[in-house]
């Protein structure tokens, strides 16, 4: 089943879908940012970004050259990242910071051959001191925890596969990983043994 995600083909649909996920969210708590408490952090961007969150998926699918397992990770990271930091939900100053950096940081731990922060940080928009900064605060908000499981793995593309599927009607924001939604909980073990980095390679 991941093997699918994996195809060409699945890319522009994984890019809409996910962008579409990350637009919903990032709304969703614009709204509640007078309501919550929601501190500012190194991802914040003073104002909004002009370009969409599609747009910078996709431009950065285009120059960043990594798998398309990586978008799958980068996924799983930024869910842990909201789990571990309650007061930094993703919104529209803080998204666009976040994709760059777990996409980054994703293909440095899946790709034999990854380019580096300065590239990316090019690819981003940033410069490359402020993209060694996030990558840093973004491994710290992890807490370092960047082994993926096969199984968690599959469990995701799985997600992402289904639907993707259903995309008609929209998906409901509730409905989103980047809640971990409970039914995840149930198949996906986030308490991830120590599996080499050789064995999820194999695996995907």
């Amino acid at each position: 089943m991941s093997d699918e995600l994996e195809t060409p083909e699945a890319m522009p649909r994984m890019i809409a879908f996910l962008s579409d996920v990350l637009d919903r969210v990032a709304k969703s708590n614009d709204l509640n940012r007078r309501l919550d408490s929601q501190k500012l952090s190194v991802f914040h961007c003073l104002t909004k970004p002009t370009i969409s969150i599609k747009s910078y998926l996709e431009r950065i699918f285009k120059y960043a050259d990594c798998s398309p397992s990586c978008f799958v990770v980068a996924y799983v990271y930024l869910d842990r990242f909201t789990q571990r930091q309650k007061a930094l939900p993703i919104n529209s100053f803080n998204v666009h910071r976040l994709l760059i950096t777990s996409v980054m940081v994703s293909a440095k731990f899946m790709d034999d051959i990854s380019y580096n922060n300065a590239y990316f940080a090019r690819v981003g928009g940033i410069s490359t001191k402020e993209m060694n900064l996030l990558e840093m605060d973004f491994l710290f908000g992890l807490g370092f925890e960047l082994n993926v499981t096969p199984e968690n793995f599959i469990a995701y593309c799985s997600y992402l596969q289904r639907e993707m599927l259903l995309q008609s009607p929209p998906l409901h924001v509730a409905d989103s990983p980047l809640n971990l939604a409970s039914r995840l909980k149930l198949h996906c073990s986030f308490n991830e043994d120590e599996s080499t980095h050789q064995k999820q390679l194999a695996a995907v």
